[in-house]
């Protein structure tokens, strides 16, 4: 069944969320992950770079500790403040010594006599972090609609049951994004990771990925966004059902396999060429193991290996994601790259940075993709048009999780599972 093409306004709108696009205002109507807390870890540490939705900022921690995030530039001369020394709650510009709180009020100009004002009348733009699961969070929107505090619940997860990541991706989010809600590539892309990654081998749902290579979606809308249901064959006239959960605008939750860890990912626009993937595994009543922590430190599973001292992968464009043609002939690995994290990411970047849906040829198994689209674009439509509240920004719409599970063939997952899909703290995840 073919699908209708987006049109190219369409494609732009949705790939745009620089400051006053309709999708920029959806997107800053959200707390997003912005940074790890290791890389703001200690008072008066070095300040961070950050780049989110096309706007340049400079994230600190102070002398007491607080987090802050202000414009990137000084207001005096445009110098960019991460030359700037972190001291006594305050970032000093190295250019004439300007300072500026977590804030973004100058709170000294040396340069200039006691009895001046200027200082008083200069404020970079700020926004609020808070510090929530090994995770700093921000929120870029107008103050009066700050939505309370995010309750997804891998981050309300104790650390010893959580592990989060962060890689750049090369490309606009939707293509990220896409590419999280797609349960058609798994058994092709990964499907030899599925029985050798120790995060992915020993379910029984790997069985009936192999054992039916025509899955069928069934999606339906939810609170916050989206239940993209794929169901494949199984015996005793069952369907074997994998639920991703998709909220707005850009959280995926991925169903487990087995007892390993539930994961998932954000997807949050540096600007519109770039993301920050951030990946999480966690797993709801019990810690992660040695061996599981490992593994993901390691790259494993969906996380990746980095460029020491960054968050840029080893494997990238510019070394051809060290692609081995001997393992993709040999059947080691199906695409020759290694890790599903940049299985995905290779032939997500290779589409360009901003992907051309006017030249697509989409299929029934796209229809997870095309709702997505379809909601994104009211959402957007709603607040500009509206004011409307954007789905899934609730701490009610937040707390939910995938599944996987067998259905009798005559039972809607929607019905027969709805509780799987609700979280629950220390309720262990439903899985096959």
């Amino acid at each position: 069944m073919e699908i209708s093409l987006l049109k190219k306004e369409q494609n732009d709108f949705l790939t745009q969320t620089g400051p006053g696009t309709p999708m920029g205002d959806l997107f800053r109507r959200y707390w997003h992950p912005a940074l790890l807390v290791e890389e703001l870890p200690e008072p008066d540490c070095p300040p961070v770079r950050l780049e989110l939705l096309s706007e340049k900022m400079l994230a600190f921690r102070d002398s007491s500790g607080r987090l802050g995030v202000i414009d990137e530039f000084c207001a005096h001369r445009g110098v960019s403040l991460w030359f700037g020394r972190n001291e006594e709650n305050g970032i000093r510009c190295p250019y004439h010594g300007w300072k500026y709180d977590v804030n973004g009020n100058c709170v000294e100009i040396p340069s200039e006599p006691e009895e001046s004002k200027l200082c008083d009348r200069i404020k970079l733009k700020s926004y609020p972090l808070v510090e929530r699961g090994g995770v700093i969070w921000i929120y870029m929107g107008p103050p009066e609609h700050q939505p309370e505090l995010p309750e997804y619940e891998f981050a309300l997860a104790p650390p010893e049951r959580r592990f989060i990541s962060k890689r750049l991706q090369e490309t606009n989010w939707l293509q990220a994004l896409e590419g999280g809600i797609d349960s058609s590539h798994v058994t092709w892309l990964h499907g030899k990771n599925l029985n050798s990654d120790p995060l992915f081998q020993g379910s029984k749902g790997n069985q009936y990925n192999f054992g039916d290579l025509k899955p069928v979606f069934e999606v339906v809308e939810s609170a916050g966004g989206l239940n993209i249901g794929v169901r494949r064959n199984a015996e005793d006239n069952q369907y074997y059902w994998r639920i991703t959960q998709w909220l707005l605008p850009a959280y995926t939750i991925i169903p487990p396999r087995g007892d390993h860890p539930i994961h998932g990912h954000f997807w949050v626009p540096i600007n519109d060429h770039q993301n920050w993937a951030w990946s999480f595994d966690y797993h709801p009543n019990r810690d992660l193991t040695d061996k599981e922590v490992q593994a993901m430190s390691e790259g494993k599973g969906i996380h990746v290996r980095y460029i020491p001292g960054t968050y840029i992968p080893l494997q990238n464009k510019s070394n051809d994601y060290l692609m081995d043609r001997a393992a993709q002939k040999a059947g080691i690995s199906f695409s020759g790259i290694d890790g599903i994290a940049m299985q995905d990411a290779s032939l997500q970047e290779s589409m360009g940075s901003i992907q051309d849906r006017t030249k697509e040829n989409l299929t029934s198994t796209d229809n997870g993709i095309l709702m997505a689209r379809r909601r994104l674009m009211n959402a957007g439509k709603a607040l500009l048009e509206k004011g409307q509240m954007p789905p899934g920004s609730s701490p009610e719409s937040q707390r939910v999780r995938s599944a996987a599970f067998l259905l009798p063939r005559d039972q809607k997952f929607q019905e027969a599972a709805a509780d799987a899909l609700i979280a629950v703290p220390g309720k262990p995840h439903v899985t096959v």
